[in-house]
């Protein structure tokens, strides 16, 4: 409980740190399903993509040549990659904006009630970091309850992944990405499979399927996350731990629960695409033999272990997690083999102009396993050490956010050494006036920063 009450009051001091802002082209197609399908009851997204473009004819010039210029081939409609399962989170929280706007305008108030306003923008980000802090609080349990990790361990586990990897910047800085929201639906498809587990009602794992057909509808390669439930039922029929029938009873509740969770993502893909699939733009950007697998982790200019070296500590905890608790880590392992395959499958692997391997932010959960069983190990024998290192990581990250976010640095990778040695002289310099200015005057921050 005093875990959990530290990571509420985290949770609290980062609120001022959101940005209520949608202004990049993944952003801008999430934002477009949502305010598209309220205002307009339609998937045409063209009106809010020119809307978009005119309030930064600049900095939205590569996207107008994409989204506005172009159409899909099949259908002829507006291009949108993006798949509707952060809508679908966002929605209470965006209708409940649009009540407050309207209510706030029969009192004479002058907000546009028009689904652009900050209030419903504001709405999207917080209710991101939300899902986030949802998902990190699931990861807690989950660590604490089924991992047997003993406190302060599981807190400052949690902690560390949150402050010292992407998490943080997606939760904040740029919380209209969905990277928030698959934080939070995999924890959930995590959590509750291995409660699943336990109980083995076969409800539970319907509910399982469900979790993961919403994790699926909000990115899709998140769907690869039920290897880790698929794997478990199976394991446990071959240990005859279950009988063949019972477990194709829950097996079949597994994938119809998650076919029935993905409707909504099959109905849009029709709707834009004329087929019960992505794009036929996206699909061609695809090499099913991962290529890209091995730089996906580890090249010096886009990797994931570089940009977040605790991962890469996490990692090598997982080895160590096999011992303490062998199937669990193990059924884990596949769930992050599979991503790290997906993501070394794609043509953009380099995710070039974001911040971080942010495909990755998904698989916290099970970074965050891997972590938690060097920290509980750390905080027995080197309580002092395992603090500083964790402090360190913290440090690495939030002033790469400040290099990235004042372009100190080169945002379309990191360049060595200079990224290390701006760590240490060009952020200390610019970090109290860029702090300032955050809390201040943050369209003055963006343009002193182009």
């Amino acid at each position: 409980m005093r875990g959990r009450r530290a990571l509420v009051g985290l949770f609290v001091l980062t609120l001022p740190l959101v940005t209520p802002r949608v202004r990049g082209a993944d952003e801008i197609e999430h934002f477009a399903h949502l305010r598209s399908l309220v205002f307009d009851g339609d998937l045409d997204f063209s009106n809010e993509y020119a809307r978009f473009y005119a309030s930064d004819p600049q900095g939205l010039q590569a996207f107008k040549s994409t989204f506005l210029d172009l159409r899909e081939p099949t259908t002829g409609r507006s291009i949108n990659f993006a798949p509707v399962g952060s809508a679908i989170l966002w929605s209470p929280f965006y209708l409940a904006a649009h009540a407050g706007v309207l209510a706030g305008r029969a009192l004479g108030a002058a907000v546009p009630a028009d689904g652009y306003a900050p209030p419903y923008v504001a709405a999207v980000a917080y209710a991101s970091a939300l899902y986030g802090f949802l998902g990190l609080l699931l990861v807690h349990d989950l660590l604490a309850r089924r991992g047997g990790v003993p406190e302060p361990a599981a807190t400052w586990t949690v902690a560390a992944v949150w402050l010292a990897t992407p998490v943080l910047y997606y939760m904040t800085v740029a919380p209209a990405f969905a990277h928030a929201n698959s934080l939070f639906t995999v924890g959930l498809v995590l959590w509750l499979a291995f409660r699943a587990r336990e109980t083995d009602r076969p409800a539970d794992w319907g509910l399982v399927g469900l979790a993961g057909g919403l994790a699926g509808a909000v990115r899709e390669q998140d769907l690869f996350f039920l290897v880790v439930p698929g794997a478990a039922l199976a394991w446990d029929l071959v240990a005859r731990r279950r009988t063949l029938g019972a477990t194709l009873v829950r097996g079949t509740l597994l994938g119809a629960a998650a076919a029935l969770a993905f409707g909504p993502q099959l109905l849009a893909y029709l709707v834009l695409n004329g087929r019960f699939g992505p794009s036929v733009l996206v699909a061609r950007k695809m090499s099913w033999s991962s290529p890209h697998l091995l730089e996906a982790l580890f090249d010096p200019g886009h990797g994931l272990f570089l940009w977040a070296p605790l991962l890469l500590v996490s990692a090598a905890g997982l080895v160590f997690a096999v011992k303490r608790r062998p199937e669990a880590t193990l059924l884990l392992l596949l769930g992050l083999a599979a991503q790290a395959w997906i993501n070394g499958s794609v043509e953009s692997w380099h995710q070039a102009g974001a911040f971080g391997a942010r495909r990755f932010v998904s698989a916290t959960p099970v970074f965050a396993w891997g972590l938690a069983a060097l920290v509980a190990a750390g905080l027995g024998r080197a309580r002092a050490a395992t603090a500083i290192g964790l402090a360190l990581a913290v440090w690495w990250n939030v002033s790469l956010v400040v290099q990235f976010g004042l372009r100190l640095m080169d945002r379309q990778r990191l360049e060595w050494p200079r990224v290390a040695i701006n760590q240490v002289t060009l952020v200390p310099q610019r970090a109290g006036r860029a702090a300032w200015l955050f809390f201040t005057d943050r369209e003055r921050l963006v343009r002193e920063s182009r």
